[in-house]
């Protein structure tokens, strides 16, 4: 008589029957499915680069906002040439300006966009903001008026080969003479070039796993030496590209990419690793150097760090989106 070990029992719900079945029919393909999955988990943790803790110290209660005011889900920054700090929320209050000591200098209150994601500041001090659910690139005077918008009319979605609309664009980097590329996106997978004047000039990239293609742009940086960074979110990777577009490497062991900031005070770009809600700095051949915070809820710590800045100074701020904040980072004395 065969033991009850050796058998699979399934009873039919129609009939009366027993079905019997060796239990090596069901059990040995369940065994080796466990067994490739837990390699395979096993193999991706061991590709996710890691370092040392980077010698900083997050800055208490940096931020000093009105009472009874407060950020919401907190999408971008971006770091002017006074060290200035704009951040960009989805709060009452979009785009607030601080100085380098956290004191709040300005609050926009009338901002024409549906979701914030990324900001920066161009050459000539202007204010650029990405609408990710407008589908839209605005460009602001320092004090909040409109000067330009690059979108379709009504906001509606462009598609991978449009030159005038975006399908959820996520960010934007500007060339010293104002020019400036945009990560399109969510829905679109390219890199887009466009003049100072705002006319559309070249893109690069389509949806896909292969060098030069992408899955989810969100974000994009340079190094002001010939090198477009670009942070490759769900293909887990960043790629590196030359400023016209031609494919130079490829970095697949950092983590998941979503914002991105070029120190050229350090000449070492951050990343940061939403995914693993992390920090990292890396150097420019994508070898790993330090690594900041983990996830959590209390300060020093992240949950979805979305976007960061670096200052002048080596000053780190980094916007989360599920913990509604602005952290800035100094040098651990």
């Amino acid at each position: 008589m065969l033991g009850i070990g050796h058998f699979y029992f399934a009873l039919t719900t129609c009939q009366s029957t027993l079905t019997v079945l060796p239990s090596s029919a069901i059990v040995m393909p369940m065994i080796k499915y466990f067994f490739l999955l837990a390699v395979l988990n096993g193999m991706l943790s061991a590709q996710l680069a890691t370092g040392p803790q980077l010698p900083m110290k997050v800055v208490d209660n940096w931020a000093k906002l009105p009472k009874g005011w407060n950020l919401g889900e907190t999408s971008g920054v971006a770091v002017d040439k006074l060290d200035h700090v704009w951040v960009f929320n989805r709060g009452t209050h979009p785009v607030i300006e601080f100085d380098r000591d956290g004191n709040m200098l300005q609050a926009w209150n009338d901002v024409p966009i549906i979701s914030s994601h990324g900001i920066q500041i161009d050459p000539d001090g202007n204010v650029w903001l990405v609408d990710v659910k407008g589908h839209a690139v605005m460009k602001f005077t320092r004090e909040g008026r409109l000067l330009m918008v690059i979108a379709n009319a009504g906001k509606a979605v462009g598609d991978n080969t449009s030159t005038d609309a975006f399908n959820q664009p996520t960010g934007l980097r500007f060339f010293p003479n104002g020019d400036f590329l945009v990560s399109d996106g969510y829905g679109n997978s390219r890199v887009a070039k466009f003049g100072k004047d705002g006319v559309w000039q070249k893109q690069w990239g389509e949806k896909g796993t292969g060098d030069g293609q992408f899955n989810l742009v969100h974000d994009v940086a340079l190094d002001g030496k010939g090198k477009v960074y670009v942070a490759d979110r769900n293909n887990n990777r960043i790629q590196v590209f030359t400023e016209e577009g031609k494919f130079l490497s490829k970095w697949t062991n950092l983590g998941s990419p979503w914002g991105l900031a070029f120190s050229t005070r350090e000449n070492v770009l951050y990343m940061c690793d939403g995914v693993n809600n992390r920090v990292i700095k890396v150097d420019l051949d994508g070898k790993l150097l330090g690594v900041l915070g983990g996830f959590g809820k209390l300060p020093g710590l992240f949950d979805f760090p979305h976007h960061m800045a670096v200052d002048s100074q080596g000053s780190i701020y980094v916007a989360e989106i599920k913990n509604w904040r602005i952290s800035k980072f100094v040098q651990a004395k």
